[in-house]
C-alpha cells in the first residue's frame, strides 16, 4: 500500500511539474510575442466595435465610402480604427527593424510611447465631442461606442507598458551579455597566468 501511494505522490509531483513547465513556457511565449499580439488586437478589436455598432446593412464599400465622405470630427467613428491601425503599424515596423541594443535604449520606446500618447489625446478629445452631441444613440449602440473608446485608450496604454517592458527585457539581456563577455575575456587573460605559476611551483 505504502510503495502504491508513494507512486501515485511521485505521478501527480511529475504531472505538477510538467504543468508548471508548460505554463512558464506559455508565458514567456506570451512576452516575447507580446507586441505582436497588441498590434493584431489594436487593428482587429476596434473595427470589431464599429462594424458592430453599425448595422450589417450599412457594412458595404459604397456606405464606408459614404462614411468618409460625410466625415465629422464631432459625430463620426471611422477614425478610431483608423488610428489603431496607424498606430499599431508603425510601432510593429519600428519594433521589427530593432536589435537588442536598439530594443534597450532606443526609438521603439520613444516611438511607442510618440503614437500612444498622441492617439490618447484625439481619442480623449473626439470622446469629449461625441458624447456631449445631442444626436441619440439606441443603448447598444451607446454603450458599443463606449466600448470603443475605452478600447482604443485601452490599447494605447497597453503599447506604452509592452514597449516599456520590452525594453527592460532588452536591457538586462546586453547587460548579462556584457558580463559574459568580460567573464569570459578575463579568463582567457588570467589562466594562462595561473598556469605559468602552478608549473613554476612544480619546478621548486
Amino acid at each position: 500500500m505504502g510503495f502504491v501511494k508513494e507512486e501515485k505522490l511521485r505521478k501527480v509531483w511529475r504531472g505538477l511539474k510538467t504543468l508548471f513547465f508548460l505554463i512558464t513556457m506559455v508565458i514567456s511565449f506570451l512576452l516575447f510575442s507580446a507586441p505582436f499580439l497588441l498590434a493584431i488586437a489594436d487593428t482587429l478589436l476596434p473595427s470589431a466595435l464599429l462594424s458592430a455598432s453599425l448595422s450589417p446593412s450599412s457594412l458595404s464599400l459604397g456606405t464606408l465610402s459614404s462614411h468618409f465622405n460625410n466625415y465629422d470630427f464631432r459625430y463620426s467613428l471611422i477614425d478610431i480604427p483608423l488610428i489603431s491601425i496607424i498606430r499599431s503599424s508603425v510601432i510593429l515596423c519600428v519594433y521589427s527593424l530593432c536589435d537588442g541594443p536598439r530594443l534597450s535604449k532606443g526609438p521603439y520606446l520613444g516611438i511607442a510611447m510618440i503614437c500612444s500618447v498622441l492617439s490618447l489625446i484625439f481619442v480623449t478629445i473626439k470622446a469629449s465631442f461625441v458624447f456631449s452631441s445631442s444626436v441619440y444613440r439606441e443603448g447598444y449602440v451607446r454603450a458599443v461606442e463606449i466600448a470603443l473608446f475605452v478600447c482604443s485608450l485601452a490599447l494605447a496604454v497597453g503599447h506604452i507598458l509592452v514597449a516599456y517592458r520590452t525594453s527592460c527585457r532588452a536591457r538586462r539581456k546586453l547587460l548579462v551579455y556584457k558580463i559574459d563577455i568580460e567573464n569570459v575575456s578575463a579568463c582567457k587573460n588570467g589562466f594562462p597566468r595561473y598556469q605559468k605559476k602552478l608549473q613554476e611551483e612544480r619546478v621548486k
